[in-house]
């Protein structure tokens, strides 16, 4: 995740979407914007900020901020704190925005219309876009728009999110002057009963709603239908089960082909740049540095575009919550609540946003243990790992019914992620949670189809975010290693390869007398070290490092068969298991301590991570030797 705070223009119109989690917000954002938009953090906070660019029909530029979602003014977690500094023009390196986009689900506005009212009160030009109004409509929900705002006082604007032509009428709203200006100078003037705090809202919204007569009980839904089934106490969880085990079964079998396509490019690119320069140190350094390491994580991108397909798709149609209702009675147990799963499930794309999302936790306990197991979920920066030893040592043989073994291991590891960090948290349940009782209360969003657009512009953003990673620090990296194995010089009459005799050669042989009693050799120790700044560099630093240790016909060979004939299986075994529980990369660390205040827990975390991973490693390490012994 893009961990940079954003440095715009200051001087243009800023518009802030606000709104009830689960409204269709980021939907319309999304189709406001498209792909003129930028993800990074707000300033001094680890709160993901989405900004983006919209131009109205009559040319005019405007900032669109796309704020957390809220239910209330009165905010609860730091997210939601976020929402109302920016609105009340506390946020630092923001400026208070010119006009607020109210975003409210026309199936559900006796909640939303809260918002409406609490927003309001802060003085700021309003407009209130009236989403899903197609779902609204299919349920036999009408709401005259015109009504609703001459009851609200401020223009109202019906809008289809998940629709290329929904937001029309709004971007033709925008243009209007009268939008933009404060106070009573507004479209319209409100017929609703004036009222002095929020205490008073629901009243305020119960008379609105009866005089446009949507004061009664809404009916049965399809989605009400379909959650008898996906939330049955035990079919649920068993379907639940089964879907995550598909996914990690996709992530192998489907993305086998791209993956042999870019790595049969990866050879043929450093085949042709051996044939085409001289033997030297720079045919070495853009031969063994740079496509042998580079290109080494580049192959994974297919497994990585896939999940997070998965993960969006699953975010997409509102399935995520009722996921996490399924898991609170097990997250209970443990001493968390459901409101945890969701920032676990987005730690399996990345540690970092995991970390950032549990500012949706109000219970400051609960938040603080959800970040010091997050790293544990298998974040997709594992994968490389995972794909290069399952694809060496596992082999490709369906079980099961036609299930690939290669996924049932890849699965196994997940579920091994996970058993870790349910009992970490049960761990720390018996030291600070006595007497604790929490109970899960989340809104559950009508189901419905992803739409092409919002699956399209959240996997663009990944693959930017992680091409940037492969052309910035995994790079970097990789050529610092290349230059610490190469240099220096071998000296007269060695009879070993270049590398024995390099500075990493001489780091490797120290770090192995810490890491042998596991089963790494030099090569591995070698290869952890620049794997703390990104896990994906431990892959190309391998490449790199048996790159430079081979010798004649040897520098041909792909990695997998490599390691396959050089490691044993219990030296395999052992380092995948060390990748389940081992320390952090250093950016995620970094975000513990901005989180946290301090660098008493990233201090923790790293330790007991190490802790963990060393002894796991060594009990598979010593049972597998026995084993095959």
């Amino acid at each position: 995740m893009n961990e940079s705070v954003i440095h715009v223009h200051r001087g243009g119109p800023l518009v802030a979407l606000v709104g009830n989690p689960n409204c269709g917000k980021t939907a319309l954002f999304n189709l406001l914007t498209g792909s003129r938009q930028k993800v990074a953090n707000y300033a001094g906070v680890t709160v993901e900020r989405k900004e983006g660019r919209l131009t109205t029909p009559a040319g005019k530029t405007l900032r669109v901020l796309d704020l957390p979602g809220t239910y209330s003014l009165h905010p609860r977690s730091p997210d939601e704190r976020v929402t109302c500094d920016v609105l009340y023009g506390r946020a630092k390196g923001e400026k208070r925005p010119d006009l607020v986009v109210c975003v409210v689900d026309a199936t559900n506005l006796r909640r939303n219309l809260r918002m409406v009212l609490a927003v309001k009160r802060l003085g700021l030009p309003c407009v209130v876009a009236l989403n899903m109004t197609d779902l609204a409509a299919r349920r036999g929900v009408k709401v005259d728009a015109d009504t609703l705002a001459a009851e609200l006082g401020v223009p109202v604007v019906p809008t289809v999110g998940i629709k290329s032509d929904g937001a029309g009428r709004l971007r033709a709203v925008l243009d209007e002057p009268a939008v933009w200006q404060r106070g009573t100078n507004l479209l319209v003037q409100s017929t609703a009963e004036p009222t002095v705090g929020s205490q008073a809202d629901h009243a305020v919204v119960h008379a609105i709603l009866k005089r446009l007569g949507l004061a009664a009980v809404v009916p049965h839904t399809p989605s009400d239908r379909i959650d008898r089934v996906l939330l049955h106490p035990v079919i649920g969880p068993i379907l639940l089960a089964v879907l995550l085990f598909l996914v990690f079964q996709a992530v192998f079998s489907w993305a086998q082909a791209p993956m042999d396509a870019i790595q049969a490019a990866t050879e043929a690119l450093g085949a042709a740049v051996t044939s085409a320069m001289p033997e030297g140190w720079v045919r070495s350094l853009l031969v063994d540095g740079v496509i042998a390491g580079v290109g080494g994580v580049v192959v994974f991108l297919p497994q990585i575009v896939i999940l997070f397909f998965f993960i969006l798709v699953l975010e997409e149609t509102g399935y995520l919550p009722r996921a996490a209702f399924l898991l609170d009675r097990l997250m209970g147990s443990v001493g968390l609540s459901g409101r945890s799963f969701i920032p676990l499930l987005s730690s399996f794309a990345c540690a970092i946003p995991g970390i950032m999302a549990a500012r949706t936790i109000a219970n400051p306990r609960d938040r603080l243990v959800t970040i010091m197991i997050a790293p544990l979920m298998t974040c997709s920066a594992r994968l490389p790992v995972y794909a290069l030893l399952i694809g060496a040592f596992i082999p490709v043989r369906p079980v099961w019914g036609g299930f690939q073994l290669q996924g049932l291991v890849l699965f196994g590891l997940y579920v091994a992620g996970i058993v870790g960090a349910l009992a970490v948290a049960w761990v720390l349940k018996r030291f600070t949670a006595q007497g604790q009782v929490r109970s899960l209360m989340m809104e559950l969003p009508a189901y419905h189809w992803p739409t092409v657009r919002n699956v399209a512009i959240g996997l663009w953003q990944r693959v930017e975010i992680f091409m940037k990673r492969v052309g910035g620090i995994i790079l970097g990296l990789t050529i610092a290693l290349w230059f610490l194995a190469s240099f220096p010089a071998p000296p007269v009459g060695a009879t070993g390869t270049p590398i024995e005799y390099s500075i990493a050669g001489t780091l490797g042989r120290a770090l192995a007398v810490v890491f042998e009693p596991i089963g790494f050799n030099w090569q591995i120790s070698i290869a952890l070290v620049p794997g703390l700044a990104a896990r994906e560099v431990a892959v190309g630093a391998l490449g790199t490092v048996y790159a430079l240790s081979a010798t004649g016909d040897d520098t041909a060979q792909a990695l997998v068969p490599l390691i396959s004939h050089t490691w044993s299986l219990a030296t395999a075994l052992s380092l995948l298991v060390w990748y389940v529980f081992a320390p952090q990369c250093l950016s995620t660390l970094a975000t513990v301590k901005r989180e946290t205040g301090g660098w008493a827990m990233p201090l923790a975390m790293a330790g007991y991570l190490f802790g963990l991973a060393y002894a796991a490693s060594f009990i598979t390490y010593r049972v597998a030797l026995w084993w095959g012994g």
